[in-house]
């Protein structure tokens, strides 16, 4: 039965690799357009999706020959996962260590000052070869689990089968008009990208091409196996992971085969993906690690039954998410009446108000609006007014399972289906 399983997940790969491997970062044939052009003048920069892809599935067939994580009680796969995750805490924070070191001008020779730290990182990051692929075959197996659980799956098989690989992510490039907030395109670059590189081609892109654009980092991919950031939040991580494979999930499917077709699609694959992302993500903590779910405090409780003494006013909180929310209405509305000039004025300003408050946001500017504004499942933010965001967090809300949620938006290929679905009632 096992050996079974195997040759399914290994069909299942082959089959889906020919159609997944060549989707992020790309766009079919077309005249030459805005991306196209993005792509000329990042040529040398960009992402190898195709070496990578070979080589991620190549490693991940090496891990499921092997198969270690399936003689492993609940209890060790467990312990497994946690001890990655503290490997890759004391590997950042090594490499922190070592960048003080040789940022420090009263250091005289940061290399031998710096050895031992070094010698330690090195031991981390074998430790770390040896452990991350049996932790990511674990949470692969956890998840399909939970998949099941929630009815996401084909005679039990998650089609596509959860596969990722933690990896250093390629940047993206976002191109958006500059007389209005729109993504129209993406381009992947390298990860090790220079932060001056990164200036000079955005600066050249934008006096060339009169445009809006933006080198922001990401948290995944949606390539197969899905690629994935480093991080030594667990919860993140299974969150991304989750939500990665929802987008090859939905690329089976005709909202996601139309991801590109329009910003509105977009916006609908992007909050899809973020609310089953986080469902997925809850039911695996509540499965595997329970013991990591916040506990209601005795004050918590306390104050649910006794209201809160008098005190002193305090200051406000700084909300990010409410400043962030109104400055993409204005903008919105300043381009609307052909205030271009005015509106990304207004924009540096508020990067420079939020530099203030404590969020160091290197560019905030169309481009910006453009890629964080499609993940809409929370109110407020970037996403400014657009009505697509809010409809898919309904759609969910009226739906009995993220099973019917999923099965039911999955099969839409434009705004006017959702809103129809919404009006029926069915």
């Amino acid at each position: 039965m096992k050996s079974l399983r195997t040759l399914q997940k290994l069909f299942w790969i082959i089959l889906l690799l020919s159609c997944l491997a060549f989707l992020p970062g790309s766009s079919p044939a077309a005249p030459v357009g805005t991306y196209d052009q993005a792509r000329f003048y990042a040529r040398g920069d960009e992402f190898d999706y195709v070496r990578w892809g070979w080589q991620a599935t190549l490693s991940k067939f090496e891990q499921g020959a092997l198969g270690i994580n399936r003689y492993l009680s609940e209890a060790q796969q467990k312990q497994v996962v946690l001890d990655y995750i503290e490997l890759v805490r004391q590997s950042i924070l090594t490499e922190s260590q070592i960048k003080q070191v040789y940022s420090d001008p009263n250091v005289q020779n940061p290399q031998q000052q710096s050895q031992p730290l070094r010698d330690q990182l090195s031991y981390l990051d074998d430790q770390l070869s040896k452990t991350a692929p049996l932790a990511e075959s674990i949470l692969q197996q956890q998840i399909s689990a939970v998949l099941a659980d929630l009815d996401l799956t084909t005679l039990g098989q998650p089609i596509p089968p959860v596969l990722f690989q933690v990896t250093p992510l390629p940047k993206a490039l976002i191109i958006s008009p500059r007389d209005v907030i729109r993504q129209d395109a993406f381009v992947s670059l390298q990860a090790d990208l220079a932060l001056e590189e990164i200036v000079r081609l955005e600066d050249q892109i934008s006096r060339e091409m009169n445009v809006s654009t933006l080198v922001e980092d990401v948290g995944g991919i949606g390539m197969y196996p899905t690629m994935v950031i480093r991080t030594t939040n667990l919860s993140f991580l299974i969150e991304v992971i989750a939500h990665e494979w929802i987008h090859n999930y939905l690329t089976l499917r005709p909202l996601g085969w139309n991801y590109d077709t329009s910003p509105e699609l977009r916006v609908m694959n992007e909050t899809t993906a973020n609310l089953a992302g986080k469902e997925i993500q809850q039911a695996v903590f509540e499965r595997f690690y329970s013991e990591l779910l916040p506990k209601p405090t005795a004050s918590s409780a306390n104050s649910q039954v006794n209201p809160p003494a008098a005190t002193q006013p305090q200051e406000p909180v700084f909300d990010f998410r409410a400043e962030m929310h109104e400055t993409r209405l204005k903008a919105d509305e300043l381009l609307a009446a052909g205030k271009i000039t005015q509106a990304e004025q207004y924009m540096e300003d508020r990067r420079e108000f939020f530099l203030q408050n404590g969020y160091g946001i290197r560019k905030l500017n169309q481009a910006y609006f453009a890629f964080h504004g499609a993940y809409a499942d929370t109110p407020g933010g970037a996403a400014g007014r657009d009505p697509y965001g809010p409809a898919v967090v309904e759609l969910r809300q009226k739906s009995p399972t993220l099973a019917a949620f999923l099965k039911r938006i999955s099969r839409m290929t434009s705004f006017d289906q959702l809103q129809q679905a919404l009006q029926s009632g069915d």
